[in-house]
């Protein structure tokens, strides 16, 4: 648990180097705490692509590499190389990094030696379910039987749990705003945690949800001149399209924010205003003008018909962060869980096991729960990253006077 298997080399550079024998068929066994992914050893094959690291030699005594390309296949993390190499060629496995890697023509990009960094903070949910199953289960122990799939379920849901606020598994995605200012939901999206533009700074400006502003109706049925929704042939209403996004995709967002120009915005001045004879006139100006309105960089809505993301029309072609949680599940026992969490998690799955058996001592499972709940509490404390220093940081800029 938790020892250190790669070499500097292998964690910095995600390479690692071999000296062929020269005898018969070349086995080498990779020892990365990544998985070797193989597609195919010819360039020309699309499936190529697929590859996470490429395969450098060099001659015995030279230190110019060259790619290998002939046939060699692998299996885990065992590549058996079909031809005879000479003795004391240097062989490499240059996994996939940003840069390229150092060897050959520094062409083996990707990101796989980067998805590896800060590994070491995070245990698989994988790993968690073995342990658990040697250390907690067996004669003698609270568990003394257990079926694995009741340890992977009981896991999951504990994960999902503590994603949403202790583990606060937060992900980003950078997008632009097309013009139809609607951008997808991601594939292992919850909840979202915030919504930024960014500047030409690379700042952060915060986009606020519309809340009370607009909405995004869920059925848009098509009504005759009596207001009553029409159908279709197989008796189903008929939909249309919503008026009330069309409205709001067009919309001048000065004419809500307060920023309006006299002239070019028809003397319309802030949030409320309304037109009368054809002009717009504003009441109410800026006095009293709600936070939710009296800010320029935009709203966004969530349109759950669509599965989508809709943003005002100030927002058109920007650049934007999409900050949200997800339940830590989208992988399935790959998902890695921070080690600070390791122990709770632990004490979650002792407890749900329990607690779901009958005739079950009721001290034991109120035991168990109380246990989850400390160790819970310890991990939310330890992930919440709070320093001394920032704290003091924090109390000098409250004290400090602001002299003209």
């Amino acid at each position: 648990m938790g020892l250190i298997t790669e070499n500097n080399e292998q964690y910095y550079a995600g390479a690692q180097r071999f000296l062929s024998t020269g005898v018969g068929t070349q086995v080498y066994t990779t020892t990365f705490n990544t998985e070797l992914v193989f597609g195919n050893n010819d360039p020309t094959n699309v499936n190529y692509a697929l590859n996470n690291f490429k395969l450098y030699t060099a001659a015995p005594g030279s230190v110019t590499f060259a790619e290998y390309t002939a046939a060699y296949t692998v299996t885990g993390n065992v590549i058996d190389i079909t031809a005879t190499l000479a003795a004391n060629t240097s062989v490499v496995v240059q996994l996939k990094m940003l840069d390229g890697g150092a060897y050959g023509n520094r062409d083996a990009f990707g990101q796989t030696v980067e998805d590896n960094y800060d590994s070491y903070s995070y245990i698989k949910l994988n790993e968690i379910i073995n342990n658990f199953l040697v250390a907690y289960v067996g004669t003698g122990k609270l568990i003394p039987s257990v079926k694995r799939t009741d340890v992977i379920f009981h896991a999951k849901r504990g994960l999902q749990e503590f994603s949403y606020d202790t583990l606060r598994s937060i992900h980003s995605q950078e997008l632009s705003i097309p013009p139809s200012l609607s951008v997808i939901i991601p594939q292992d999206y919850v909840n979202y945690v915030s919504v930024s533009w960014i500047d030409r700074l690379g700042v952060k400006r915060p986009i606020y949800p519309a809340n009370n502003l607009t909405v995004n109706p869920h059925n848009m049925p098509i009504q005759d001149n009596k207001g009553v929704p029409t159908q279709d042939n197989f008796s189903d209403n008929l939909e249309g399209t919503s008026i009330t996004e069309e409205r709001w995709g067009n919309a001048n967002d000065n004419l809500i924010n307060g920023q309006a120009n006299i002239g070019s915005d028809l003397f319309a001045y802030g949030y409320g205003w309304e037109e009368f004879g054809g002009r717009g006139f504003g009441y109410g100006q800026l006095y009293g003008l709600e936070p939710q309105y009296s800010q320029r960089n935009g709203w966004f809505t969530i349109n759950h018909r669509e599965g989508k993301m809709s943003f005002s029309s100030n927002l058109a072609n920007k650049l934007i962060v999409l900050e949200y949680i997800s339940d830590g599940l989208a992988y399935d026992l790959d998902t890695k869980v921070p080690k600070m969490a390791e122990e709770a998690l632990y004490a979650h799955i002792s407890h749900a096991i329990i607690a779901s058996r009958i005739n079950q001592p009721e001290y034991i499972v109120r035991r168990l729960k109380q246990e989850r709940s400390a160790k819970l509490r310890n991990a939310k404390i330890r992930l919440s990253n709070i320093k001394l220093d920032e704290i003091v940081q924090v109390m000098r800029g409250k004290s400090k006077w602001i002299k003209s």
